[in-house]
C-alpha cells in the first residue's frame, strides 16, 4: 500500500516512492522551533516508522532557511510572564529538545538537506540526523552561549562524534557563524551542493538507501549508533554476532541470496 500525506501546522509530510520528505514549514518565521514543531516533527518519525513503505527519510527546510533556532518570542513571553522557572517538558523545545535525538537514532534513515541557516536547534537536529547534504548558501551556528544557554538534543553527543572536540569546543564556545565550506572543512556537513540541486542530490542518496534492504539498514544504523561510544571491543563484537545473526535470518538475506544465484535484481522487503 502506497503511503499517504499527512496534515500538520508546522511541517510537511510528503512520502515520494519509499522516501518521506519531512519540509519544516514555518518560512515567515525562518522555520523557527517551538514546541508544536517538536510535537509534530515527533509524530512524523513515528508515523514513518509505522509505514512498511517508508524505507528512508530527507529532512529539510522551506524557505530561506533550514531553521533558524528556537522561536526566542516564547522564550521572551516564558520570561515577562514568569515562567521561567516552570517545570521542564520532554516535549517543548526550550527545555532542551531531548526526545529529539532519540527518536532520530530509532527512526529510519535520515538525511538532512540543510537548504538554509541552520542555527541552535537548527544545527543540532542535523547533527541526529544520519548524513548531512548542504547547499552552498546554507550557514551555521551553535549559538546558545550568544543567548546565554548551553548546547542541547544531543548536541554535546553528536557535534565531537561527527567534527572532533576542536571543533565541536570551537562551534560551542565562540557561537560563531559559518558557511557550508568551512561546515564541511570542519566535518559538520558530508557534502556540499549547488543550492538547486540540493533536495534532488538528497533524494537521490535517499532512493540509494531504500534500495538496499531495510531490515539490514536497520540493523547496521542499530549497531553504528549503540556503538559509537562504546569502549568495550568485546560487548561491540558481540552486539555485532547478535545482529549478523539475526541478519541471516530475514526475508531479505533469502532472497539476496536467491536472486544471485538466478542472476536477477532482488525485490527486497516484499
Amino acid at each position: 500500500m502506497a503511503s499517504v500525506s499527512k496534515a500538520y501546522e508546522t511541517l510537511l509530510y510528503e512520502p515520494d516512492g519509499n522516501v518521506l520528505v519531512i519540509t519544516l514549514n514555518r518560512p515567515e518565521k525562518l522555520n523557527a522551533w517551538n514546541g508544536k514543531m517538536e510535537s509534530e516533527f515527533l509524530d512524523a518519525l513515528d508515523a514513518a516508522s509505522s509505514d512498511a513503505a517508508i524505507r528512508a527519510i530527507v529532512v529539510t527546510g522551506a524557505g530561506r532557511a533550514f531553521c533558524a533556532g528556537g522561536d526566542i518570542s516564547a522564550w521572551s513571553e516564558d520570561l515577562t510572564s514568569g515562567n521561567s522557572r516552570r517545570q521542564a517538558s520532554p516535549l517543548l523545545a526550550r527545555d532542551g529538545s531531548p526526545e529529539v535525538p532519540i527518536a532520530l537514532a530509532r527512526s529510519k534513515p535520515v538525511i538532512a538537506a540543510i537548504n538554509g541557516h541552520a542555527v541552535g536547534i537548527g544545527l543540532t537536529v542535523t547533527l541526529a540526523c544520519d548524513m548531512r547534504i548542504a547547499s552552498e548558501r546554507a550557514q551555521f551556528s551553535a549559538r546558545f552561549v550568544k543567548v546565554g544557554l548551553t548546547p542541547e538534543c544531543g548536541s554535546t553527543r553528536y557535534l565531537p562524534l561527527v567534527a572532533g572536540m576542536g571543533n565541536a569546543l570551537f562551534m560551542a564556545l565562540t557561537g560563531r557563524m559559518i558557511d557550508a565550506t568551512e561546515a564541511k572543512e570542519r566535518g559538520i556537513v558530508d557534502r556540499v551542493v549547488p543550492h538547486d540541486s540540493l533536495l534532488e542530490e538528497a533524494m537521490a542518496l535517499a532512493d540509494e538507501i531504500a534500495a538496499n534492504p531495510p531490515s539490514a539498514v536497520w540493523l547496521a544504523k542499530r549497531l553504528i549508533h549503540e556503538n559509537a561510544n562504546e569502549s568495550n571491543l568485546r560487548r561491540v563484537v558481540t552486539a555485532e554476532g547478535f545482529a549478523i545473526r539475526e541478519a541471516r535470518r530475514q526475508p531479505d538475506h533469502a532472497e539476496a541470496v536467491q536472486a544471485f544465484v538466478e542472476k536477477r535484481a532482488p525485490n527486497f522487503g516484499g
